[in-house]
């Protein structure tokens, strides 16, 4: 039972789906505004549930694509960006909206950012499900933000530990005897 490796419950399913709608029509009202049709692109895997979770509020017309990259191996971040799998379509003067599902270094959205400006994007904006401002290596930050949380390792609604605890309907801080004894 996945449960019983979860302290705390941080932020319930209801409060995600809540701030998900705020963020989704602030994000719409943003587009609208300038006239665009964002590719939404979601990086895997974590951000899954959270792009699903805000896709379906859109009324706007968007495209989706998703890449996969990493830059962590268990509880650590290597500071390693790797682009395991790229897009499949172009940005060129596009404005992408990157979908995250934490930001915690800050390495992975920085690398990401850059590449799809060396892509010739028109402009790149993030939303963030979550921001640990306390771990930040680099400087820089989502342009629309979920929740802040704490410097406590957390799991659930696509965040996991070593590919478990994604299928959570909340985010909830895991039990550091569970990750402990994995490193």
């Amino acid at each position: 039972m996945i449960t019983q490796d979860i302290q705390e419950i941080l932020l319930s399913e209801d409060q995600i789906a809540e701030r998900c709608r705020e963020l989704a029509a602030q994000i719409q009202a943003d587009y609208l505004a300038r006239g665009s049709i964002p590719v939404v692109v979601g990086l895997l895997k974590g951000s899954v549930p959270f792009m699903a979770e805000l896709m379906k509020r859109f009324t706007m017309p968007v495209e989706v694509a998703f890449m996969k990259v990493s830059s962590y191996q268990g509880t650590k971040s290597v500071g390693d960006v790797r682009i395991d799998m790229d897009m499949d379509l172009s940005t060129v003067d596009r404005d992408v909206l990157l979908v995250e599902d934490i930001v915690d270094t800050g390495r992975t959205l920085k690398a990401v950012k850059q590449m799809f400006r060396n892509k010739g994007a028109q402009g790149v904006q993030v939303v963030a499900l979550l921001d640990k401002p306390d771990r930040r290596v680099v400087d820089i930050e989502a342009d629309y933000v979920g929740f802040e949380v704490p410097n406590e390792f957390v799991v659930g609604f696509g965040l996991d530990y070593n590919q478990r605890y994604r299928n959570l309907p909340y985010i909830g801080i895991l039990k550091p005897e569970v990750y402990e004894q994995g490193e």
